[in-house]
């Protein structure tokens, strides 16, 4: 899902009314449908999401990268505030990228690695040291066991450097619903941090009284 404010922001460069008279055309069409959020401290915001012929006019027009998954709908509202924040650590992260010279090729959301791997250690024969399997699935997609589980990132980010060779970005978005412990894996897995300004004082005391140094960056 994308924020509004964001979208005409960082895709129409402040130009709201630009962005207004597409997203009536796009819901106009079917293709976008309009969501209200809330959240904390009487937090609002519309957000955008693709709908199901949406969804299905991209796939069929071949309009996206075959390897770039896509999705539509609104799904869980209790996450809805969080998820709309994704929009805004990718162009953030994005930008910095293409200033040192990197090409975006592909973004992945936590549902589709989760999907991966929680398919592939369902497929673990019992014989098998699942430890040792875990461990080694872990590594297969660059990532780490912490506490006998495999932290998944909100946002992986897959990017070419001027070399071309292929680099992976994992961003995580913490909040202060977050708990201590939940906390502490992200970090200790090497994902960057980053949080909302009002929320970085909490998450600190959280990561200091564990004794982790990993550094929080501002969303």
């Amino acid at each position: 899902m994308v924020p509004a404010d964001d979208l005409a922001r960082l895709a129409y460069c402040g130009d709201r009314r630009h962005m207004e008279s597409d997203v009536r055309n796009l819901c106009r069409q079917g293709l976008v449908e309009p969501h209200s959020i809330e959240g904390h401290e009487s937090y609002s915001k519309q957000v955008l999401s693709l709908s199901r012929e949406g969804h299905r006019l991209l796939t069929r027009e071949n309009l996206v990268p075959h390897r770039q998954a896509i999705y539509h709908g609104f799904v869980k509202a209790k996450e809805a505030r969080h998820d709309a924040d994704l929009y805004r650590l990718y162009h953030k992260v994005a930008k910095e990228i293409d200033r040192v010279g990197g090409k975006v090729r592909r973004v992945v959301l936590d549902y589709e690695l989760k999907q991966e791997l929680y398919k592939k250690l369902s497929r673990v024969p019992p014989d098998k040291d699942l430890a040792y399997e875990r461990i080694r699935l872990a590594s297969e997609y660059e990532l780490k066991v912490v506490n006998h589980k495999i932290p998944i990132p909100d946002l992986r980010i897959e990017y070419e450097d001027e070399c071309r060779d292929v680099h992976r970005l994992d961003l995580e978005i913490a909040t202060r619903d977050y708990r201590p412990q939940g906390l502490g894996e992200k970090a200790k897995a090497g994902f960057h941090m980053f949080a909302r300004q009002q929320d970085h004082p909490k998450l600190r005391r959280v990561l200091d009284t564990q004794e982790i140094s990993a550094r929080i960056f501002a969303l």
